[in-house]
């Protein structure tokens, strides 16, 4: 009865605690495929009394087993292992294979939010975006330095921000 959103490789959750604190009226599916991980942010969410997300331990390439279609209404991709090397691009969560799978699962006025802190990587996203029929809005070369409002920082964020180094922020819909 309530909106869908996911987040795939949600880490310890920090993320998405804070998002599913400040958007109680939307109901949550956190995505990772670290067991240990994913069990740490589970038991962090029932400490804390979220009850509007759930946690499924998989892989994305299988999320059309578990998704409806068109029930996503909003992905989130943060900080995603850029994978660098060449022979591991179709394990890269923006590859055009997982996007062809976020594609199922999205509803039609869907959007994708990316954000890291790997050029090369961002690069290559927009890439296969572009490959995927997406568009992209909001782009950002350095988050922290732009005027976008209601970033939730992420705990890589924190770390690689601290370092000196820009944050890379997209958006992309259908």
């Amino acid at each position: 009865d309530r909106p869908v959103h996911m987040e795939i490789g949600c880490g310890k959750g920090q993320f998405m605690f804070e998002l599913a604190a400040r958007t109680p009226e939307i109901n949550y599916i956190a995505v990772e495929v670290n067991e240990s991980v994913i069990s740490d942010a589970c038991k962090k969410a029932k400490e804390a009394g979220i009850t509007n997300v759930i946690f499924m331990k998989c892989g994305a390439e299988i999320l059309t087993k578990y998704i409806k279609p068109a029930s996503i209404g909003k992905l989130y991709l943060n900080f995603s292992c850029p994978l660098p090397k060449k022979a591991n691009e179709n394990r890269r969560l923006t590859n055009i294979k997982f996007l062809e799978i976020y594609k199922e699962i999205l509803t039609p006025d869907a959007e994708i939010h990316q954000k890291t802190d790997n050029m090369h990587f961002f690069e290559y996203s927009i890439e296969q975006y572009t490959l995927a029929g997406f568009k992209l809005k909001n782009v950002s070369l350095d988050l922290h330095n732009s005027d976008f409002e209601g970033n939730i920082v992420t705990e890589y964020e924190k770390k690689f921000s601290s370092m000196g180094m820009p944050i890379y922020r997209l958006e992309a819909y259908l």
